[in-house]
């Protein structure tokens, strides 16, 4: 596709701007990755405006404005409630930190903006009147589906690290690949991503691992990246499984059942961190077969360190972690044993417990394939069945609570807890004793015990 035959369909209120500011006698474009979406027919999530005009001048122009990083040049009109960043043309200075310039300065040039940004797809601006303004072929390499900076790759990755991991979320997302300078760039320059806060790496990180192509993580092990912020999946990726039930080491198996699950950020990580201990526990028999006994528990003690490493908050911990725990908690699928399974996995993660044995089964070799999804299936079965006769899996299901032991005279403290599971052991066993009268009769019996 010609440049010439670029037509964008601007949103009202973008179109608003971008005319008042022509009026006033400046230059404005929307710029980078709405432009590189809307040619690619994806719904762009923002609207970036830039623009000749400095930010006093914006903000003289509109009556309605927010100096949201004015000393970068970006002011944020807000129109009907709605706020859109326009920033000013400029040329960054050096970048000492690897990630900020120390000083900016505006400049009445587009190219000049257009020449600091990170990627030729990034570096694409457009009104309706001049249409697409492409300087770097960015054009040419959304048609070709490459990943390429604009300009000297290690010049802009040297500038901001965080580019490195973008170019490999922008692959995963777009479906594109990195071109070669640019990945020989990202090798050379990895370590320099110590400068960069968890905080965004952790968001590239979910960006990757929730896009269409999550096993793209894979570059990111290639390049080096990994190593810095996570390797412990470095050494996933170089650990074998010789083992009946396996076809690929352990990290090839933790990126393809990556793949199997949900887009679902916490299924996700839990897949990423779910086999993450097996280097550490692997041994091997007489026989030359690997095991990796104790690997679930180790695993879910892993996932919380490195998720706390990586500033989650507390509630990704807590899911994760948890169903990371209990992934390789797969028993004969009978009936009670599925009431005890509800139980230790909990009836509010058993759906995403489901999914994660399901990807992990996908993500093994052919033996036994047959049969364990069938356990699946059943233990699929067997839940609706218990949710539909509403069977007692929890303390919170019981017939007698605390306060009913109490009225029986029992003391409050830790024999209420070890009698209330007795009574629910006594129930995920048998189902139709969960009775009022017929547990507190009980109860009376265990504390004659």
């Amino acid at each position: 596709m010609k440049k010439e035959e670029i037509k964008i369909e601007l949103p009202a209120k973008v179109n608003y701007i971008l005319k008042l500011l022509w009026e006033k006698g400046y230059e404005a474009y929307i710029v980078g990755g709405c432009v590189r979406d809307s040619i690619l027919g994806r719904k762009p999530e923002d609207w970036d405006i830039t623009t000749s005009a400095k930010p006093e001048e914006v903000k003289r122009i509109f009556s309605h404005t927010i100096d949201t990083g004015i000393q970068h040049g970006t002011v944020t009109v807000m129109i009907e409630k709605e706020g859109f960043e326009v920033t000013t043309y400029r040329i960054d200075g050096k970048y000492e930190d690897g990630r900020h310039p120390t000083k900016v300065t505006f400049t009445p040039s587009l190219e000049e903006d257009l020449k600091r940004r990170d990627f030729t797809i990034n570096a694409l601006a457009y009104q309706e009147k001049t249409g697409l303004v492409d300087l770097f072929d960015g054009l040419g390499d959304i048609e070709n589906q490459i990943i390429r900076c604009v300009g000297v790759a290690e010049e802009r990755f040297s500038e901001d690290a965080l580019r490195m991991l973008r170019a490999v979320r922008f692959g995963a997302q777009l479906g594109f690949k990195i071109e070669k300078n640019t990945k020989e760039a990202i090798k050379k320059l990895s370590i320099n991503l110590t400068k960069i806060s968890v905080e965004r790496i952790q968001m590239e990180l979910v960006k990757i691992l929730i896009s269409k192509q999550p096993e793209r993580i894979v570059e990111a092990y290639e390049t080096g990246l990994t190593g810095v912020f996570l390797p412990e999946f470095d050494l996933a990726m170089q650990t074998g499984q010789n083992n009946p039930h396996h076809r690929y080491s352990v990290g090839e198996h933790i990126v393809e059942s990556v793949k199997m699950v949900s887009p679902n950020r916490i299924l996700r990580l839990t897949m990423l961190l779910h086999d993450i201990a097996k280097p550490e526990k692997k041994t091997t028999d007489e026989e030359g077969i690997d095991h990796f006994y104790g690997h679930a528990q180790r695993s879910a003690e892993l996932s919380r360190k490195i998720l706390r490493r990586l500033k989650f908050d507390n509630d990704t911990i807590r899911k994760v972690s948890h169903l990371v725990e209990f992934h390789d908690d797969n028993p004969e699928p009978t009936k009670k044993n599925v009431r005890r399974l509800l139980y230790r996995v909990g009836k509010e993660y058993f759906q995403d417990y489901l999914e994660v044995q399901y990807a992990d089964t996908m993500a093994q070799s052919d033996y036994k394939r047959v049969e364990k999804l069938a356990a699946i299936e059943k233990y699929k079965n067997y839940y609706e069945e218990i949710q539909r006769q509403n069977e007692c899996v929890s303390l919170s299901d019981l017939s007698v609570t605390g306060a009913d032991l109490l009225g029986l005279g029992i003391p409050a403290g830790k024999k209420i807890g070890e009698i209330l599971n007795g009574l629910l052991d006594v129930v995920l066993e048998n189902p139709e004793m969960n009775q009022k009268d017929l547990l507190l009769q009980m109860a009376g019996k265990f504390v004659k015990e």
